[in-house]
């Protein structure tokens, strides 16, 4: 099982960035893919959950409304669109799996990550 995060990197305040997601060794459509963010000296956050096959979609409440997950089964890819973003959305985004169709933000229930992509929100 093997996920590859992409498309980090700095931006202004009120700008936007969408996070890729990529796996390869298993097919990802049918299973749970959850976003998470670490900003240094914090605790890992979950961020947004997409659930397998019926595609439900979970966030937390500090990004309702600005991030949009999604997924494009034919790429084997899942998607985090980021509008708005404020300085304090800067971390370090993970993405990560269990491979169940379960999908939650708690990061403990969650066996396979990524290595991460940095998102700095400056101006």
């Amino acid at each position: 099982v093997q996920l590859v995060e992409s498309g980090g990197g700095l931006v202004q305040p009120g700008g936007s960035l969408r996070l890729s997601c990529a796996a390869s060794e298993f097919t990802l459509d049918r299973y749970a893919i959850g976003w998470f963010r670490q900003a240094p000296g914090k605790e890992r956050e979950g961020v947004s959950c997409i659930s397998g096959y019926d595609r439900n979609t979970y966030y937390t409440d500090s990004v309702k409304g600005r991030f949009s997950i999604s997924r494009d089964s034919a790429k084997n890819t899942v998607y985090l669109q980021m509008n708005s973003l404020k300085p304090e959305d800067t971390a370090v985004y993970y993405c990560a799996t269990e491979l169940s169709t379960y999908c939650s933000l708690l990061a403990y229930e969650y066996d396979h990550w990524g290595q991460g992509t940095q998102v700095t929100v400056s101006s």
